[in-house]
């Protein structure tokens, strides 16, 4: 479980195919990691199978390409970073499971004077889950649901501090990011469906 408050940015020294599936070796400031630990890379959960000096190893299956970006990604790919939330620690942004819903992209980029709007292309099963002022974790990074100009598009204000310390600062029109729904509202819509076929229905 993860917060969406990114802790460092990596790099991808290395991405090479394996018979596992896909391998990423990342540079990043992070000590004393453990092999089967979690990180939230760019928002996916994945697990430590290789430490090096100061890298690790993680792989990416089949499943978890389909629903990313892992799969484009080259050697010298910047990406944030979250280890695993301890219990009883602040929770800073929301709750974040680190599973990807869906690739969303960037379709627009206003810059104001005091933060940066981008309005992102999603997918429908995350546009259904989202809410104005609800959460959603764009690559990994909990940010609030600002507006919702269209169908299929939802819109993010990124503060200045957050875009010196994560990829977000770097986003520009035709950017593709991982998104994924805030965890809550999977579980309420889920609860909710059997009972709005009924009313759809007339029962």
């Amino acid at each position: 479980m993860f917060t969406g408050i990114v802790t460092a940015m990596g790099k991808a020294t290395r991405v090479r195919r394996t018979a596992r599936g896909l391998a990423l070796t990342i540079a990043s400031p992070y000590r004393g990691l453990a092999i089967g630990e979690s990180i939230a890379v760019d928002g996916a959960c994945l697990t430590v199978v290789k430490k090096g000096q100061g890298t690790f190893t993680v792989e990416a299956v089949t499943m978890t390409r389909s629903r990313t970006t892992l799969g484009d990604w080259a050697a010298g790919r910047v990406c944030n970073l979250e280890r695993s939330l301890r219990l009883g620690a602040r929770l800073g942004g929301h709750l974040v499971a680190g599973h990807v819903d869906g690739v969303g992209t960037v379709v627009r980029r206003q810059v104001l004077d005091d933060s940066v709007l981008l309005d992102i292309r999603a997918p429908k099963l995350v546009r259904d889950l989202c809410v104005p002022h609800g959460s959603v974790a764009v690559d990994g990074v909990s940010m609030t649901v600002n507006a919702m100009p269209s169908r299929h598009v939802l819109q993010i204000s990124v503060i200045p501090h957050t875009l010196e310390v994560t990829t977000l600062g770097t986003a520009r029109v035709g950017t593709r990011v991982h998104l994924e729904a805030d965890l809550v509202g999977k579980f309420l819509r889920q609860l909710a469906l059997p009972y709005l076929g009924r009313r759809r229905s007339g029962a």
